[in-house]
């Protein structure tokens, strides 16, 4: 397969197709949010609609997997009428060396921690640029925030440390908004040394819903890159 055309596009469909061929039939699979799981979820569709694949429901950590679930064929379900979940299928927007991770440059992180919390086996689909030595080297910490708590949420920030700026909408006036109808204040900091501390240090502040913070809980980490022309897919 050349990639000439697009390898990135290329790649992510060949992350996406190797997370998809994880799934086993019967499975309760949780969707997650973004491009590269964009493709996880088009191929459980196709996977379906082969017969190669039967009695499959998902679970969707966001209206952007909702849709596409529907769009593809993939059966829905809701944390209300399941138990657990057997395998949850999401991106990231960096990852370090002991499979932590950074999420919600989406701003579905809260919906997408739910569900990949409770997954049995939780994969992650990468490129290799969200591979880093450090978390928070190149992306901020999303913090999902109620709106009535904005100002004390980021003065509380501040005082530990960090540099907190609300995320305003793109083509829209106006803050980004959850689907939880919530804002969302990204924060970077100089250094995360302690990751699985500040996850809980930030989320204990009055007014927190969530942040971006993922730890211990990574099954997998597959990666795309692009050697020699070919898309090709490794594990973490």
């Amino acid at each position: 397969m050349s990639v000439s055309a697009d390898p990135v596009k290329l790649m992510k469909q060949e992350v996406g197709k190797a997370a998809a061929n994880l799934v086993k039939s019967g499975s309760i699979v949780g969707l997650g949010t973004g491009s590269t799981t964009a493709y996880t979820i088009q191929f459980l569709g196709d996977r379906l609609k082969s017969g190669e694949l039967k009695d499959i429901v998902g679970v969707p950590t966001s209206f952007q997997s909702e849709v596409l679930a529907k769009q593809y064929g993939v059966p829905l379900t809701t944390l209300d009428a399941i138990d657990h979940i057997d395998i949850a299928i999401d991106g990231a927007d960096e990852v370090d060396p002991h499979k932590n991770l950074i999420k919600g440059g989406g701003a579905a992180h809260t919906r997408e921690k739910v569900v990949d919390y409770l997954a049995k086996e939780f994969i992650v689909v990468v490129d290799s640029g969200k591979l880093v030595d450090r978390l928070g080297s190149v992306f901020a910490v999303p913090v999902e925030v109620i709106p009535m708590a904005i100002t004390p949420v980021i003065n509380a920030i501040k005082k530990l440390g960090g540099q907190p700026e609300l995320r305003m909408g793109v083509k829209k006036a106006g803050p980004v908004i959850t689907d939880q109808g919530n804002m969302v204040v990204d924060v970077r900091f100089d250094s995360i040394d302690d990751p699985v501390t500040l996850e809980t240090t930030l989320n204990n502040i009055p007014g927190v819903l969530e942040n971006g913070i993922f730890v211990n809980c990574v099954s997998q980490v597959l990666i795309g890159e692009v050697i020699d022309g070919q898309p090709v897919v490794r594990q973490m």
